[in-house]
């Protein structure tokens, strides 16, 4: 794995590259967590399967690179073979500048690049390939981006200013006080955040709280030190109980929190 930072444009669009180079003789198979984020993976190689369990047609199969929106419940993806390629992990009105589409459009979903109305990015996967050393994928990626967002508009600042309230929060902020802080009904602010954003702000709201404290569990620690009580985490960060924590983990991680905390997380993002 090669950890890549973006020029110093694309700072409040992504966050880092992570480059990888991948092998497995016998099936690979990950559960990946629900997120309020896009993953992008620009990849050549093995090919993998993305597999949402609640509705097939939902995935996607057979590729090698994919973008999957906000979700609001985990997959699974599998692979065999030797695999190389670049993860992004896009906050969602990032998504929505670089991607070009209203993410409602892939929500629950992961579509493979190639499937994507104009190209693009199955056009950079190519290119990527063909480059052969990290440091220069991630100068063409560098281009390609800031590319991509000076010709885009930016958002709405409204929707711009209540993502960062609620994130800024992890959550916490009432879809109530959020609407009334904008000056929007809640309906309103619910359409806008399903439309542009993939998923209604109640349930952004959840998946950024939930992302707080699985990486309360399962991120670095000392060796040998145990991971923080469910309890603990609990109160921390604004469940009602630790039996809201297990429910929340098993529908956005399909596993207890214990489960998840004694191994190693699929996607830390």
């Amino acid at each position: 794995m090669v950890v890549g930072r973006p020029d110093v444009r694309l700072r409040g669009f992504v966050d880092r590259y992570v480059g990888y180079r991948e092998a497995t003789a016998l099936p690979l198979v990950r559960r990946e967590a629900a997120g309020a984020f896009v993953v992008l993976i620009l990849g050549w190689g093995a090919p993998l399967d993305v597999v949402d369990p609640r509705c097939a047609e939902r995935g996607a199969y057979g590729v090698d690179s994919f973008v999957a929106g906000t979700f609001d419940g985990w997959c699974t993806t599998r692979t065999v073979g030797v695999g190389t390629g670049v993860e992004l992990l896009l906050a969602p009105l990032a998504a929505r500048r670089i991607l070009g589409v209203p993410l409602v459009e892939l929500a629950n979903r992961a579509v493979a690049v190639d499937r994507l109305a104009d190209g693009w990015l199955d056009r950079l996967r190519r290119r990527l390939a063909e480059t052969p050393q990290w440091p220069g994928r991630f100068r063409l990626l560098d281009a390609a981006l800031a590319a991509r967002l000076a010709a885009t508009e930016p958002v709405d600042p409204r929707l711009a200013w209540a993502w960062g309230r609620l994130a800024g929060s992890a959550g916490r902020v009432g879809v109530g006080s959020l609407a009334a802080e904008l000056g929007w009904s809640r309906r309103h602010l619910a359409t806008v955040f399903r439309r542009e954003v993939g998923l209604p702000p109640k349930t952004t709201a959840r998946l950024l709280r939930f992302a707080r404290a699985h990486a309360a569990l399962t991120g670095g620690r000392s060796p040998g030190a145990p991971p923080p009580g469910g309890a603990e985490v609990a109160a921390h960060y604004g469940y009602y109980d630790q039996s809201h924590l297990i429910r929340e983990f098993h529908e956005f991680a399909g596993a207890t929190p214990l489960r998840l905390a004694r191994s190693h997380p699929s996607n830390p993002g």
